[in-house]
């Protein structure tokens, strides 16, 4: 079976994956993050692949904003044609074109606000009721094992960086924050796996969480899942899967929390052209395509009503009004360097 139609058997299913087969992805997609291109994640204190993705110079890159659960728009980029008659997918695959996602993968958003209030009440009687609560987990669930899929399969040219929703523990400390929104999402979702899963699914994945990148840097651009609380250096970006404060400061930043000018300090110290760089977030929610802060510098990306990607070009400055994308509305085939 090819990737793609593995994807699309993940993307059409209609009901919780298998745990043993989950937990087997999970277990090899880890293996691959601990060990990847010493050239693209170099390895930090622990001897493992550190925090910072450095991205290839001389390919284009796609940007991924907040997922939550959205397997319909992941697989739609995918399947988006790309160039020379060739899909998304099929340009990952012969090292034409690399993708990066901003992290946030569980927890579907205003979108299902009703079901997670189905699902609470469900929470509240131990689950002996669950079909709101497997409807998020199915979409949650199947999205990331998508995702897994990708990283173990074409792991140089795809990247997922950690945002604050990975977090299976729900744990606070540890560079993260207890999560909820409309209900308990993060309690109710780790209870879920806890009851469904099990206590040995719920630790492996969290190692999945713990071992993502969290900050990327290509020819002409930046990224973190959130706006940098302050300027980090290299050292501090490798080590970030080891520093909970730095974790903390590229997760879970709210806007006008950053110091100032911690985005153009982070675009001097980290580009070789800072003048015609900028630095891609999600995280807190856009209206529109796009919101740019920090001076115009910082792009926030994450419009959960939308379809939003960024295709940005190594040999150019990125154009706000042709390289924010809509997969559904023509691919990227019409987007020339």
């Amino acid at each position: 079976m090819t990737l793609r139609e593995n994807l699309e058997l993940i993307n059409q299913r209609d009901s919780l994956p298998d745990c043993a087969d989950y937990l087997n992805l999970v277990e090899e997609t880890i293996n691959v993050l601990e060990h990847e291109n010493l050239e693209i994640r170099p390895t930090d204190a622990s001897g493992l692949s550190g925090g910072l993705v450095l991205l290839k110079k001389d390919i284009p890159t796609i940007i991924l904003p907040d997922l939550h659960g959205r397997g319909d728009f992941f697989m739609n980029v995918l399947n988006s044609q790309y160039k020379n008659e060739k899909t998304v997918l099929q340009a990952l695959e012969n090292d034409e074109l690399q993708l990066l996602c901003l992290g946030d993968g569980f927890h579907a958003e205003g979108r299902a606000k009703k079901r997670w209030s189905l699902a609470f009440d469900e929470y509240t009687h131990s689950f002996k009721k669950h079909r709101a609560m497997d409807e998020e987990m199915i979409e949650s669930l199947g999205l990331m094992e998508m995702v897994l899929q990708c990283k173990y399969e074409i792991s140089d040219n795809f990247h997922f960086l950690k945002g604050n929703h990975e977090n299976i523990l729900n744990e606070e400390g540890n560079g993260n924050h207890k999560f909820r929104k409309f209900t308990l999402e993060g309690e109710m979702v780790r209870e879920f796996i806890l009851k469904f899963y099990g206590e040995e699914f719920l630790f492996t994945y969290s190692i999945f969480e713990k071992r993502l990148p969290l900050f990327a840097t290509g020819a002409n651009f930046l990224a973190s899942h959130a706006e940098p609380a302050r300027m980090y250096s290299e050292k501090e970006l490798i080590n970030a899967r080891l520093l909970p404060e730095v974790i903390l400061g590229l997760t879970w930043t709210d806007n006008d929390e950053a110091e100032l000018s911690s985005v153009q300090k982070m675009l001097d110290q980290h580009l070789d052209n800072p003048e015609n760089g900028v630095y891609f977030g999600g995280h807190r929610p856009v209206s529109d395509q796009f919101f740019l802060r920090a001076g115009n510098k910082y792009v926030q990306i994450h419009n959960p009503q939308k379809n939003n990607s960024v295709l940005i070009w190594p040999d150019r400055p990125f154009n706000m009004e042709t390289d924010i994308i809509d997969p559904n509305k023509g691919g990227y085939g019409g987007q020339t360097s």
